[in-house]
């Protein structure tokens, strides 16, 4: 009896030192699992990173002027063309039969001039024999041969005369300005029929076709885009807190997103002035020492990597390691075992993942960089090689 109450009690110990052991492993007691590293110094090269897409500087959209429907078509997405090269041509519809009918106008209003002076020319002939006649009969009426009624006749023909006179001579006016109104308008016409032939001011790359034939279009809207291949840059942009340094002329390394294995030379050709203060990056352009060959299309992605320069040795830590909250930054360090908050002032950091410390550590401290959960000051932790689906 003995014996067996011996055994039991000897089976509870077994089992509640098992559930001990479970609980301080895996239960709301065990040691969070921790990865750590000893804060070192490490030779630190300055480099900001940035997303751009390919631009091209230089572009031009060729359009009609006056709204109209795209007959024709003459070059395709990829066409190198010269300057001069015909593109395409607008649907004429009526303008043919208006400059027709606009040129049948100038030459009937050459008639109406002509009409005009030789009427101008009778009405002037008139006018001095109504002359001659007034003044024979002023003559004769001071020598009492006629009488007073009669010159006062001849003197009101001669005013009628003069009238009429100058009523040609405003028709004739009239007559040559009507030419010159029906000329301007045929050079309109001719103009518009000039521009229906949408023709390239440039040599340069079609990059788009914006319009199909038979669509109509709208005045000023592009039908197609040709851009400049040699003003092909980049439009790229940094994070602002790691672009300090960045200016005019440095050396840049940019990677097409089409040809991952391949850097490309080039250099910051412009800082924008404006700021994107939206997504707190800085705006910059970036051209190629050589252009690409094939060049990479309009819009591609490309990764840009610029070199700030050689920091020197500093003391660094995983950027992983670090913990904000608005102004403040810290890290859990490790003493005698147990994890302490110690905030610190966070300076640069490199592409490799590394921040620099200025003040708040020690040499020789060790830094958790991972951990399995959140942590707190004095949680029992363990440390280990890795964790898996651990928290920073």
């Amino acid at each position: 009896m003995r014996i067996r109450h011996l055994f039991w009690i000897a089976a509870a110990v077994a089992v509640l030192g098992i559930l001990w052991q479970v609980v301080m492993r895996s239960g709301p007691m065990a040691a969070v699992e921790v990865t750590v590293q000893t804060l070192s110094e490490q030779e630190v090269r300055r480099e900001a990173f940035g997303i751009g897409r390919v631009e091209a500087r230089r572009s031009y959209r060729i359009g009609p002027t006056a709204p109209g429907r795209v007959q024709s078509i003459q070059v395709d997405v990829g066409d190198a063309v010269e300057a001069g090269t015909l593109l395409g041509e607008m649907d004429p519809v009526d303008i043919e039969a208006k400059i027709r009918a606009q040129e049948a106008g100038i030459t009937g209003a050459k008639a109406d001039v002509a009409a005009a002076e030789f009427a101008l020319r009778e009405l002037a002939t008139r006018k001095d024999h109504a002359a001659n006649q007034a003044a024979r009969y002023q003559s004769l009426s001071k020598s009492s041969a006629v009488s007073a009624e009669t010159n006062e006749i001849k003197r009101q023909e001669l005013s009628i005369a003069e009238a009429a006179y100058h009523a040609g001579l405003s028709k004739l006016d009239a007559a040559r300005q009507g030419i010159h109104r029906a000329e301007e308008e045929l050079a309109v016409l001719v103009e518009q029929k000039s521009n229906l032939r949408l023709v390239a001011q440039v040599s340069g790359l079609v990059v788009a076709r914006h319009a199909e034939p038979g669509t109509t279009v709208m005045a000023g809207q592009p039908v197609i885009e040709i851009i400049d291949p040699a003003s092909l840059w980049v439009s790229v942009r940094f994070d602002q807190i790691a672009s300090a340094g960045i200016r005019t002329g440095l050396a840049v390394r940019v990677v097409l997103r089409s040809r991952p294995g391949e850097t490309l030379a080039g250099k910051i050709a412009r800082v924008e002035p404006l700021a994107d203060a939206v997504t707190e990056e800085l705006l910059a352009k970036v051209t190629f020492d050589e252009l690409p060959d094939p060049l990479p299309p309009v819009g591609e992605l490309c990764e840009v990597t610029v070199a700030l320069g050689n920091a020197g040795r500093v003391t660094v830590v995983p950027a992983a390691a670090i913990h904000s909250e608005g102004e403040k930054s810290w890290v859990w360090v490790l003493e005698g075992g147990r994890p302490r908050r110690a905030e610190v002032l966070p300076g640069m950091r490199d592409l490799g993942g590394n921040v620099e410390i200025t003040s708040g550590l020690d040499r020789m401290a060790e830094v958790v960089v991972f951990s399995q959960k959140p942590l707190e000051a004095g949680s029992r932790v363990r440390v280990v090689k890795s964790v898996s689906g651990g928290r920073r």
